[in-house]
């Protein structure tokens, strides 16, 4: 069984070169501005540390100003100590305002990596997913069509030998499948509004004459 050859990333060592090299200059930079010993090689692992954070949380969670915020910041940082350690600057009088930012870089980090961990993404509000557009009326069923097509004859009067006083047309009779997919119409209604549905809405969304609509809604109730 032949052993699978050893192949080297040229993207890979372009990394450690490049890593290696701005290690060393912000070292040196820290350094330069007061910042011996220990604290020197701890300036460029926070530079990094900020780096890879709000470059993790742009790749992570899409785009988000405070993310590029923060990644410029330390993109700004780490290329300020190679341009400034490339001759451009003399190592052995640096300027007191260079001094200040040195020395204020690990609170300004803190807050950076703080803020990049505990804050919330640039997610839509609910109230904005509340504002959506109603969804139009559901198609009925094919039983429902038929009844609209074919509604129920009244019952006739049986006679009397006195006029009677004048009643209420008989309501229409109202079929099974009309009446389910009322009640998840309604069901739906009240869960998104809080409310219960009145007998406009339920005729619209139905798509149902206003007789056949008050027939169904009395029997929701």
């Amino acid at each position: 069984m032949a052993r699978p050859s050893f192949r080297v990333d040229a993207v890979l060592v372009q990394a450690v070169i490049a890593g290696a090299l701005s290690f060393a200059h912000l070292h040196d930079l820290a350094a330069a501005a007061g910042q011996d010993g220990w604290k020197a090689w701890a300036y460029p692992i926070s530079v990094d540390l900020l780096l890879v954070a709000s470059w993790r949380r742009l790749r992570s969670e899409g785009p988000s100003r405070l993310a590029w915020c923060w990644f410029l910041i330390a993109l700004v940082a780490s290329l300020g100590a190679n341009v400034a350690t490339a001759g451009l600057l003399d190592l052995q009088q640096v300027p007191a305002w260079l001094r200040i930012l040195v020395a204020a870089w690990p609170a300004l980090a803190f807050m950076g990596g703080t803020l990049l961990a505990h804050s919330a993404s640039d997610h839509p509000a609910p109230e904005e997913l509340a504002t959506s557009p109603e969804p139009e009326p559901e198609p009925l069923p094919a039983a429902v069509t038929q009844a609209e097509e074919a509604p129920a004859l009244p019952a006739a009067e049986p006679p009397a030998p006195e006029p009677a006083a004048p009643t209420s047309p008989a309501a229409p009779a109202v079929p099974v499948a009309l009446v389910d997919h009322a009640r998840k119409v309604a069901d739906d209604y009240q869960t998104r509004t809080g409310t219960p549905i009145d007998t406009d809405t339920l005729r619209a969304r139905l798509g149902v004459p206003p007789q056949l609509a008050h027939a169904i809604a009395t029997q929701l109730t």
